[in-house]
């Protein structure tokens, strides 16, 4: 004879998904077919124009753009720690800064905030030096379509640090640590790792496919 679901203090059902990370993983498949979109847009254009693909793209400084994508790659494994962190309950380091080993997610999402900061610094200074070469958005086709998808991937890089800043804010303003708060850590550690998946198919795309 079949007893009760077991059900979990603050979690609800046992058997019952997180809703929270379903409505998440389904906005984020759309955010996906959204890219995909400029992804077959870059190869139509390229397809049809490869002279001007050949002409425009030595102005990229592929080791620069390589350097902000390794920076954004480990920003990414800075959230995962603090996302174990607050799978564990564990909202603040408990021993000294340079423990490492004793940090929080609070510590570990700062950091992810960090670097995140020094992977748009650097597209904003790749910006301006393609503008310092002619190189703008209303230019031709190629760099239309070049500004379009990294600057709105840029944008949903900007959208992550805000989500960030807001999850760390929240540690300082609540005193107990909940599994909303928890939940609110991880949906958004699945968003920074959706869109430095993206942004390596992106220089996949742009600066290796030349």
């Amino acid at each position: 004879m079949s007893g009760p679901v077991p059900s979990i203090p603050d979690y609800g059902p046992a058997t019952r998904p997180n809703m929270v990370a379903v409505g998440t993983m389904v906005w984020l498949a759309s955010e996906l077919m959204f890219f995909a979109a400029l992804f077959a847009f870059y190869f139509s254009l390229r397809g049809h124009l490869p002279d001007m693909w050949r002409t425009e793209t030595e102005l990229l400084n592929v080791p620069f753009a390589f350097g902000n994508t390794i920076v954004l790659v480990i920003s990414s494994v800075w959230c995962q720690l603090g996302v174990w962190k607050a799978e564990a309950g564990q909202v603040a380091r408990t021993g000294s800064l340079l423990k490492f080993k004793e940090w929080g997610m609070r510590e570990w999402y700062v950091l992810t905030y960090i670097f995140g900061s020094i992977f748009i610094a650097g597209q904003v200074y790749e910006y301006a030096h393609l503008v310092a070469e002619g190189v703008t958005l209303s230019t031709n086709s190629y760099s239309s379509i070049f500004y379009l998808a990294t600057g709105f991937h840029g944008m949903h890089v900007t959208g992550g640090l805000i989500a960030f800043l807001l999850i760390i804010g929240r540690t300082f303003t609540t005193r107990r640590y909940t599994h909303l708060q928890e939940t609110g850590a991880v949906v958004t550690s699945y968003y920074w790792h959706f869109v430095d998946v993206v942004w390596i198919a992106l220089f996949a795309m742009i600066y290796l496919l030349k």
